[in-house]
């Protein structure tokens, strides 16, 4: 299934309707949305009751609303008759992690926003829930006395802020992977923190939904809380803090950050103003007007029950745009208190401590590994690792020295260098020839001294890749392109890399079409590769299913020899596809220098160099690694020479020989 295009989601409900025809809107949690719960924009503005009934559904041990609602009863008079204390000074504090679930996109761009965005989320929460002056969050209803702060401390006892981002390889999820996979890949523990998702909905007319507390912990009551490892809340990343404190890719009118205030209200335990029912269903607070459905816009004086008091359109827990949201009610605060102080996984975080910070010192720096998207290496660079390296000193990281190795072999030091705020992280790009087995990383000094802090200067992850077929080499120079793709051109992007990875040619997204079939994306664009490189054409797309076949019969193809020899060609894939070739056997004059060899080719030592005598005997080279940094420079007086690669670690390489009768540039791998 395809996602709903900004386009589309702009126009009305019934426009929406007849605009997918072709693209049916996912169910969330196997339930089809009723359209009083769709905005007139066409957003599904929280799917918290399906995401409850999907649970009910999965565990019929969990409470259902009307089992919940009467274990919350005597508790909530007992709280009226003697006002009980919730913390000390009446104030909880909640520990918060924000686990930012992105695709591998740089820093800030797409998913993977910035840590300005998520902290305004936090601020905008702390404004509503404790109505604080001057904020927009001060409307006519009551501080809270609720309050949320990033964590300081990470489950391992290790300085964090608050923010864990996660590549999970996947474009976009469904609600039913991020309950199935999402979430128990990187949730920490419930007890300790309350758990914020931002993600990429497959479906991107959703806003949020949360997970409804559960499980008092109190003798005679039914324990089972609901899955521990789902816990928390989740946001669509355009919806996730505010446009006025953060630059992002925000959508209005759901972009001050109430999506988030709206579902953490949920998490605690409140009901729509409308009891998801109409004018006769409760939603258990008697301070909040009966109302017939949810509110959309900010339809000032609206009256749907006619009964005293108008809806309550102001309150977080209708379905208004943002801006007109400021009010939570006494009722809703006194539901709350009760929630944080009786059910069990939310009286365990007032006295969390995690958000309470540990002693820090000047020079600390962490590795982490990041996930293996890919499948396999790419020819002219090796195997990818990525090393994320964060700064969790009170000093500027400006130097590195990090060891790395496969299954505990040799270590390969990496001398990073660069200038690193605290809490910001910087990836570095390690390739081996190894295709499978355990990458490790370990910090061996920072800023030209010891690493403070032990307990998060290693890192380990496994790695399998299948073995990589040598690029074809073509003797030639230009090359040609042409993509046709699918009707989604918005979500087709490429380009064209040397070995040192640098972009050489790129393009897209391009337009969408409104039906199915293809578009000329780039035709016959002709690219001048210099000699002796090896090169990757690689497309991606957004979505997650290619240019081929579902909405038109896309396809892409390189070219070289005037058009009559192909490079590669394909279309029919998932979210990448690529070729690598190399033109290494071309030489900077008319000589063929295709006699000159190397073996043995991959080597573990000694690297033989043979080079025709008719060629000369005065021979420059030099050997640079994949990312283009030069290894070794020297010169032979002999036209059959040895090179020792003992001291190399294993990966790709290129030496560039000039000789007499011309320049050539040839590729092996030391293992």
């Amino acid at each position: 299934m395809k996602k709903i295009t900004l386009t589309v989601l702009l126009l009305l409900s019934v426009s929406i309707l007849s605009a997918q025809e072709d693209k049916k809107t996912p169910k969330v949690f196997g339930k089809t949305i009723s359209k009083d719960k769709i905005s007139p924009d066409g957003h599904i503005r929280c799917a918290t009751d399906e995401y409850e009934a999907y649970l009910q559904s999965i565990d019929p041990k969990r409470k259902s609303e009307a089992e919940f609602e009467a274990w919350l009863a005597p508790l909530m008079a007992e709280y009226k008759n003697n006002t009980l204390a919730s913390q000390s000074g009446g104030i909880i504090t909640i520990p918060v992690v924000v686990h930012v679930i992105h695709n591998g996109d740089a820093y800030g761009v797409n998913e993977n926003i910035t840590d300005e965005q998520v902290a305004s989320q936090i601020t905008v929460m702390n404004q509503d829930f404790r109505k604080m002056m001057g904020t927009p969050g001060f409307g006519a209803g009551v501080d809270t006395q609720v309050q949320f702060a990033l964590a300081k401390v990470d489950p391992n006892g290790n300085p964090t802020d608050g923010i864990n981002r996660v590549n999970l390889c996947e474009a976009s999820w469904s609600t039913g992977d991020i309950n199935g996979i999402v979430k128990p890949a990187t949730i920490w523990d419930a007890t300790q923190y309350m758990n914020m998702w931002s993600v990429n909905f497959t479906d991107g007319s959703l806003l949020g939904y949360a997970q409804f507390p559960d499980g008092s912990g109190l003798g005679g009551l039914n324990p089972s809380g609901g899955a521990a490892n789902t816990d928390g809340v989740v946001a669509g990343y355009r919806f996730f803090g505010s446009s006025d404190l953060a630059s992002g890719s925000f959508q209005a009118p759901y972009d001050k950050g109430r999506t988030m205030t709206h579902e953490v209200g949920h998490w605690i335990g409140l009901r729509h103003i409308w009891g998801d029912g109409g004018c006769a269903v409760d939603d258990f607070c008697a301070d909040t007007p009966a109302a017939a459905a949810a509110n959309f816009g900010c339809p000032a004086g609206t009256n749907s029950c006619s009964a005293p008091g108008n809806d309550m359109i102001e309150n977080y827990m209708d379905y208004t745009d943002d801006s007109c949201m400021n009010i939570f009610t006494q009722n809703q605060k006194d539901r709350m208190v009760v929630i944080m102080n009786n059910a069990a996984r939310r009286a365990s975080l007032k006295t969390s401590v995690k958000d309470i910070a540990i002693p820090l010192f000047a020079n600390d720096a962490e590795v982490k590994i990041e996930t293996y998207c890919t499948t396999g290496g790419n020819p002219c660079v090796g195997n990818s690792h990525k090393i994320i390296l964060y700064n969790r000193g009170t000093s500027n990281l400006t130097s590195a020295a990090i060891n790395y190795n496969v299954n505990g072999g040799t270590n390969t030091t990496y001398n990073w260098t660069g200038n690193l705020a605290p809490n910001k992280y910087e990836i570095i790009t390690i390739t081996t020839v190894a295709t499978s087995g355990t990458f490790n990383a370990s910090v061996a000094s920072v800023n030209g001294g010891t690493d403070q802090r032990a307990t998060n200067d290693t890192a380990s992850r496994t790695f399998s890749f299948p073995p990589s077929t040598p690029p074809t080499d073509y003797p030639y120079t230009t090359f040609t392109l042409d993509i046709v793709g699918d009707r989604y051109g918005s979500e087709t992007t490429w380009q064209v890399t040397n070995q040192a990875g640098a972009v050489l040619y790129n393009g897209g997204p391009y337009s969408d079409l409104g039906s199915n079939t293809t578009q000329p994306l780039v035709t016959n664009l002709a690219m001048t590769l210099p000699a002796g490189g090896c090169y990757t054409f690689t497309i991606f797309d957004a979505y997650g299913d290619g240019i081929c076949c579902t909405y038109g019969s896309g396809s892409w193809t390189v070219k070289t020899n005037a058009g009559a020899t192909t490079v590669g060609t394909g279309g029919t894939f998932t979210n990448v596809q690529s070729t690598s070739f190399t033109n290494a056997s071309l030489s900077s004059d008319s000589f063929n220098l295709d006699a000159i060899s190397l073996y043995p080719n991959p080597t573990n030592g000694i690297l033989n160099v043979s080079v025709p005598s008719e060629f000369g005997t005065n021979i420059n080279y030099e050997i640079f690694n994949n990312i283009g940094q030069t290894i070794e420079k020297s010169k032979s007086t002999n036209s059959e020479f040895s090179i020792n690669t003992s001291s190399m670690s294993s990966g790709v390489y290129f030496i560039k020989l000039q000789t007499e009768a011309g320049l050539k540039t040839l590729r092996f791998v030391k293992n």
